[in-house]
């Protein structure tokens, strides 16, 4: 029996991943380290030894906690790469419990996302208490989670 099904791409419900083989990931690019999505940092391919496959080793940070992993990956193998999205948004307000409501360019709000900790929540709160300030957030979604990342000032 022939399936000749066609399978279109699809963000609802499409996998948070998708394979890719070792040799052909590059630096600055994303992989899954120890099932996180980390930023390649990092990466060297040992010499074919006498059982076979040259090995790539990875040392990645992860996107949303900073911290560093590393593996290693025969050449010919599959490993998992995150499907990573950025979408910009305007910052509308910041709750008093750390919550920010973002609006984007469709004009549709969302309260669900946390203020990042540390000097980038600091930069935001000081760029949205400025006068007529307004804050573009960069929020990072891969792997069902996301988080804030960046921001810049769009003051007209």
């Amino acid at each position: 029996m022939e399936d000749d099904t066609v399978y279109d791409k699809a963000s609802a419900g499409a996998s948070h991943t998708y394979p890719v083989q070792c040799s052909s990931l590059r630096k600055n690019g994303y992989v899954m380290l120890k099932n996180r999505p980390c930023k390649i940092m990092e990466m060297s391919t040992s010499k074919t030894g006498k059982h076979g496959h040259a090995k790539v080793h990875l040392v990645g940070i992860d996107i949303y906690t900073n911290k560093k992993y590393e593996d290693l990956c025969p050449s010919t193998h599959n490993i998992d790469v995150p499907n990573v999205n950025r979408s910009d948004f305007q910052l509308i307000d910041i709750s008093d419990d750390g919550y920010v409501s973002l609006m984007d360019d469709k004009g549709d709000t969302r309260d669900d996302l946390k203020l990042p900790d540390g000097e980038l929540g600091q930069k935001i709160r000081e760029d949205f208490g400025k006068d007529d300030a307004s804050v573009i957030v960069t929020v990072l979604s891969a792997v069902g989670e996301e988080a804030i990342i960046a921001c810049k000032n769009a003051t007209n």
